[in-house]
C-alpha cells in the first residue's frame, strides 16, 4: 500500500501557510502572456487601504477566486489583479486621528509634510488588508498589486481628467452639494446614506403684502428660513393660485419673497405651500434655477451659522439656531403649530454625520451624455447583470443622474490638476504641470487646493490597472474583463462609473458580466453591526475551522440575489464535511500502492466502480454549469451531496470486499477506479476548497510534483456514462436503506444479522438481486437473501416497498415485541407532554402577540417537530401490532 499517509486529523494551519507560500513563490498564478488559451480576467473591487477583512470581502473574494481557479482548469489564460484604493476621507481621518493624540492638526504640519505622514503611515499599515486577502487563498497575480495613487494610475487619472476637461465635460463652478461637516468636504449623492429620524413639522405663518391673507408653511428646518428667497404653490390648486407673482414677508426678518407657481409642489403634502430656500435644499436649488431666484447661503464649512444669517444668529450651530428662531416666532405670532413627523435625514458615509446641503465652488463632470451610454450597454446586452433584478435600479439611476460632484476639499488624494493664473485669472488645465500662464506669461500660478473623489478614479480600475493610457499587452489581451462581481451596495458609487469610463475612453465595455452578491447576516437575518454584536470575523473563523470550511460555507449559501443568513455552527458543520473529506483520502491511501495502477477505468469492471465513474460523470457535468452560470451555492451543494453521501458513504463501503479480497485484478482495477475518482473530485472540489485539495492531491500516487491549482477540468469519458447502471445502483440503494430503516425503526441490534426476503416483480430484478446479494449482506448486516417473485413473508415481518419490489424482515428472534411496544409507549406519552405544553403556549393569544415573532415562530415549528415524531411513532406501533396479532 501507499508508503506516503495523511496525519489522522486535518489541522489547517500550517498546511495553508505551506501552499499560499508555495503559490505565490512559484507564481502560480501569475499568466504566461505567450500561452495559448482564451483570456479572462478579474480586477479585485480595490478595499480600502484602512480597511480591515469583513465577512462581505470573504464571500466576494472566495467567489471571485472560484471563478477564477475554475477557468484556470477550463484551460484559459486568467489574471485576477488585486490591489488597494487610497480611501480619501478614511485615510486622512486616521492620520488625522492619529495626529491627535500627538497633540497636533494638519494644518500644524503644512499639506506637504501631511501627506508624507500618509504614505508613512500606508507603507506600515497599507498592506495589511492584502495579507488578508492571501489568508483566505486567493489566487491574484501578486506581481500585478496595484494602488489607486501609484505613479501608472496617477497617471491615468490626469489623463481622464484633462481629457474630459478638454470636452467640456468637466467644469468648475457654484453648485448645491451634499457637505459634511465634520469631514470638511463635498460628498456625491450615492456617498449620502439616508436613515428615518424622528423630527417635527413646524407650521410657520408668511403674510402676503399688502394684504390679510397668510400662506401657513410646514417645514422640518426652521432656521434654513433666514435663506427663504420664494413661496412655491402649484398653479393649479385654486387656494393658491391667485397669488402666484405676489410677495410674502418673511417672518422675523421682513424680506419680502416672491410666491412662483410650479407643478413639483405636492399639494397634499403639509399646507400646499413650499418654503424656497434654493442654497439649502436639493430640489430648491433645482426650482431657483429654474425660477432665477436669489440664493443666500447662510451655513460656514463647520455647519455653523455664517455672517450672512444675520448677528443674532451668526456661530450659533443649527440646532441652536432653530431654537432661538422658534422661540422668536412664537413670541411673533407666526409659529402655528409643531407636530412629530419621522422623516429621511441624509449621512455621511463615513463619519454618519448629518449632512448639510450647502452651496459651493466644485468640480463637476457633466455625466448624461456618459450615463445614456452605459444604460445603453446593459440595454443591448453588451454587458449582463446577474441578478437581472439589479437592471431595474441601474438603468432608474442613470436615467434619472445628477452631474457628479468630484472635488474634495482634503489633502490625501489626486490633487486637481488645474491652474489659476494669479495676474489674470486664467484657468489652466494640462497633462504636464505648466510654469508660465498660457494667456499672460505669468509665472505667478496657483494650483488647486481640492482633490479628486475616491471614485473617479476607482472608476478607471479595469484598464488603468492594466496600463492605460499605455497600449500593453495585458490591456490587448485581457481589457475587457471577464466578469465583475462586487456587492449591490455599490452598483451606483462604482459599477455604473466603471462603465462610464470605459466605454468613454476605451470605446468597449470595461467588463462582460457583473455579479452582485448579496448581504451577509447574521443566522436570524439581521443585518450584522458592530454595536449590535453580530458580527462574525473572518479571520477568527479561518483559525478556528479552516479556510476551506468557511469558504464552502460562503459558497453553499451564496445563492443568487438572495441574503445569506451566516451563523457560525453553518462553519462548524461544514468543517466536519473537510474531516469527512480528510478522513476519506487516508483511507484510500491506506488501500493505494506506491505505484499508479495500471487498470483502464474505461472497461471498470463491479457495480460499484461503474456506478461510481457513471456519477462522477454527471456530477462533472452539473458543476461546470452551476458555475458558468454563477451559481455557485448549487455547484457546492451538488460536490457536497456526492462526496459525503455517494463516494463516502457509499462507494468506500462497497468496495472493500474488492479492496480485501483474494480477486488481484478486481483489486487492482477497483484501486485505479478509487484514485481516478478522487482525484477528479478533487479537482472539482479545489476552486470552493483550494487548501485541504491541494494536500491531499499532491499524496496520491504519481502526484508528488503536481500542483493541482494547475490541473485542468477532468476530461469527459463517454465510455461511463450509463443512465442505466445509476438506476440499478439506486434500486440496490433503496433497498438496502429500507433495511437499515427497519433495524433503526425497531430498534434491533447493529450485531444482529437479519434474513431478508424480497419478492420482485420480475425475473431481471431477481437475477439483479441475487447478483448483488453480497453487498446487501455486508451494508445492510443480512445474514440471508432470499429472492424471487413467488417468496412468502412470515406474518410477523416489517417491509417496505421499494420501486415496486417488496422487502420482507422476519421479525421472530429478531424484536422483543413486549419490550419494544413498552418503549414506543413510553416515548409516545414523553411526546404528548411536551406537545401539549407548546399547544397551550400557542394557544394563549398573550403569548402569540406579544412574544417577539421569532420566538412564536420557533414554537410552531416545534410544534409541528413533535406531531412528526408522533405520528412516525404511532405508526410504527401499529405496525409492530399487527405483526404481532398475525
Amino acid at each position: 500500500m501507499a508508503t506516503k499517509t495523511l496525519p489522522k486529523g486535518y489541522e489547517p494551519a500550517d498546511i495553508e501557510t505551506r501552499w499560499r507560500t508555495y503559490w505565490e513563490e512559484h507564481k502560480t498564478f501569475t499568466p504566461d502572456m505567450d500561452a495559448e488559451g482564451e483570456p479572462y480576467s478579474i480586477v479585485i473591487p480595490p478595499p480600502n487601504v484602512t480597511g480591515q477583512l469583513h465577512i462581505g470581502h470573504a464571500l466576494n473574494l472566495t467567489l471571485q477566486d472560484i471563478l477564477c481557479r475554475f477557468q484556470r482548469q477550463l484551460g484559459k489564460k486568467v489574471l485576477w489583479v488585486p490591489g488597494t484604493d487610497h480611501a480619501g476621507i478614511a485615510t486622512q481621518n486616521v492620520v488625522e486621528r492619529k495626529l491627535g493624540r500627538e497633540g497636533l492638526r494638519r494644518e500644524d504640519l503644512g499639506r506637504e509634510k501631511f501627506v508624507e505622514q500618509v504614505w508613512e503611515w500606508k507603507e506600515e499599515y497599507g498592506g495589511k488588508i492584502l495579507n488578508q486577502i492571501r489568508r483566505l487563498g486567493c489566487s491574484v497575480d501578486w506581481t500585478r498589486e496595484r494602488f489607486t495613487m501609484d505613479e501608472g494610475l496617477s497617471r491615468a487619472v490626469r489623463e481622464v481628467f484633462v481629457s474630459l476637461y478638454k470636452e467640456g465635460l468637466i467644469y468648475k463652478g457654484d453648485y448645491i452639494v451634499n457637505w459634511c461637516p465634520r469631514c470638511n468636504t463635498a460628498l456625491a449623492d450615492d456617498e449620502v446614506e439616508h436613515a428615518n429620524e424622528k423630527g417635527a413639522l413646524h407650521y410657520i405663518n408668511y403674510k402676503v403684502e399688502g394684504s390679510d391673507e397668510v400662506l401657513t408653511i410646514a417645514t422640518t428646518r426652521p432656521e434654513t428660513m433666514i435663506a427663504d428667497t420664494a413661496i412655491a404653490v402649484h398653479p393649479e390648486d385654486d387656494r393658491f393660485n391667485h397669488l402666484i407673482g405676489k410677495h410674502a414677508i418673511l417672518p422675523l426678518f421682513g424680506r419680502k419673497l416672491i410666491i412662483i407657481g410650479d407643478k413639483y409642489v405636492d399639494r397634499e403634502f403639509g399646507t400646499g405651500c413650499l418654503k424656497v430656500t434654493p442654497a439649502h435644499d436639493m430640489n430648491d436649488w433645482e426650482l431657483g434655477r429654474k425660477h432665477k431666484l436669489d440664493v443666500i447661503n447662510i451655513l460656514n464649512e463647520d455647519g455653523t451659522m455664517a455672517a450672512s444669517a444675520g448677528p443674532d444668529y451668526e456661530g450659533l450651530t443649527c440646532v441652536e439656531a432653530r431654537k432661538k428662531i422658534l422661540k422668536a416666532l412664537e413670541e411673533d405670532g407666526s409659529l402655528v403649530k409643531i407636530e412629530d413627523y419621522e422623516h429621511s435625514v441624509g449621512h455621511c458615509y463615513r463619519c454618519k454625520t448629518t449632512i448639510e446641503p450647502f452651496v459651493s465652488t466644485q468640480w463637476f463632470v457633466a455625466v448624461e451624455s456618459l450615463a445614456a451610454e452605459a444604460a445603453k450597454a446593459v440595454r443591448d446586452g453588451r454587458t449582463n447583470i446577474y441578478p437581472e433584478t439589479w437592471k431595474k435600479t441601474y438603468f432608474h439611476w442613470l436615467d434619472n443622474i445628477r452631474d457628479w460632484c468630484i472635488s474634495r476639499q482634503l489633502w490625501w488624494g489626486h490633487r486637481i490638476p488645474a491652474w489659476t493664473c494669479q495676474d489674470c485669472g486664467e484657468l489652466i488645465v494640462e497633462r504636464e504641470d505648466p510654469t508660465t500662464c498660457s494667456k499672460c506669461g505669468s509665472s505667478n500660478l496657483k494650483q488647486e487646493e481640492d482633490v479628486l473623489d475616491t471614485w473617479f478614479s476607482s472608476a478607471l480600475w479595469p484598464f488603468s490597472t492594466m496600463g492605460w493610457p499605455d497600449k500593453t499587452e495585458e490591456l490587448k489581451a485581457f481589457y475587457p474583463t471577464s466578469v465583475l462581481s462586487t456587492g449591490f451596495d455599490i452598483l451606483f458609487f462604482w459599477v455604473a462609473r466603471m462603465m462610464m469610463m470605459g466605454l468613454h475612453f476605451m470605446d468597449e465595455v470595461p467588463f462582460h458580466d457583473v455579479y452582485l452578491h448579496a448581504l451577509v447576516r447574521d443566522g436570524e437575518g439581521k443585518k450584522m453591526s458592530k454595536s449590535t454584536g453580530n458580527v462574525i470575523d473572518p479571520l477568527i473563523m479561518c483559525d478556528k475551522y479552516g479556510t476551506d470550511s468557511l469558504r464552502l460555507t460562503l459558497t453553499a449559501l451564496a445563492a443568487m440575489g438572495r441574503d445569506i443568513k451566516l451563523a457560525e455552527d453553518r462553519i462548524e458543520g461544514y468543517r466536519h464535511f473537510t474531516n469527512k473529506l480528510w478522513n476519506a483520502a487516508r483511507f484510500a491511501l491506506m488501500n493505494l500502492p506506491d505505484e499508479v495502477p495500471a487498470a483502464d477505468v474505461k472497461h471498470a469492471t463491479g457495480v460499484a466502480n461503474q456506478w461510481i465513474l457513471a456519477r462522477i460523470e454527471e456530477v462533472k457535468d452539473a458543476t461546470r454549469t452551476a458555475l458558468e452560470n454563477y451559481r455557485f451555492n448549487d455547484a457546492a451543494q451538488i460536490l457536497y451531496g456526492f462526496t459525503w453521501h455517494e463516494f463516502c458513504d457509499w462507494y468506500l463501503e462497497m468496495i472493500k470486499g474488492d479492496l480485501n479480497g483474494d480477486d488481484a485484478e478486481q483489486k487492482q482495477m477497483t484501486q485505479k477506479v478509487l484514485q481516478t475518482v478522487l482525484g477528479e473530485l478533487l479537482t472539482l472540489l479545489h476552486p470552493i476548497m483550494p487548501f485541504i485539495t491541494q494536500e491531499i492531491y499532491a499524496t496520491l500516487p504519481g502526484n508528488e510534483d503536481k500542483d493541482l491549482a494547475s490541473e485542468m477540468f477532468p476530461e469527459t469519458r463517454t465510455e461511463c456514462r450509463s443512465k442505466e447502471i445509476i438506476e440499478h445502483m439506486e434500486l440496490l440503494q433503496e433497498a438496502i436503506v429500507s433495511v437499515r430503516n427497519i433495524r433503526g425503526e425497531l430498534n434491533i441490534k447493529p450485531s444482529l444479522l437479519l434474513d431478508v426476503l424480497i419478492r420482485t416483480k420480475d425475473d431481471d430484478a431477481k437475477a439483479f438481486f441475487e447478483a448483488h446479494d453480497d453487498l446487501i449482506k455486508s451494508l445492510a448486516r443480512v445474514g440471508s437473501v432470499t429472492v424471487g417473485q413467488d417468496v412468502v413473508a412470515p406474518k410477523a415481518s416489517a417491509s417496505n416497498v421499494v420501486a415496486g419490489h417488496e422487502v420482507y424482515v422476519p421479525l421472530s428472534g429478531a424484536v422483543d415485541f413486549d419490550t419494544e411496544l413498552a418503549r414506543l409507549e413510553k416515548e409516545i406519552g414523553k411526546v404528548d407532554k411536551t406537545l401539549g405544553g407548546i399547544e397551550r403556549k400557542l394557544s394563549n393569544k398573550g403569548f402569540v402577540e406579544k412574544a417577539p415573532a421569532a420566538v412564536v415562530e420557533g414554537e410552531r415549528k416545534k410544534a409541528a417537530e413533535l406531531q412528526e415524531k408522533r405520528e412516525k411513532l404511532t405508526s410504527l406501533q401499529t405496525r409492530l401490532k399487527d405483526a404481532l396479532s398475525e
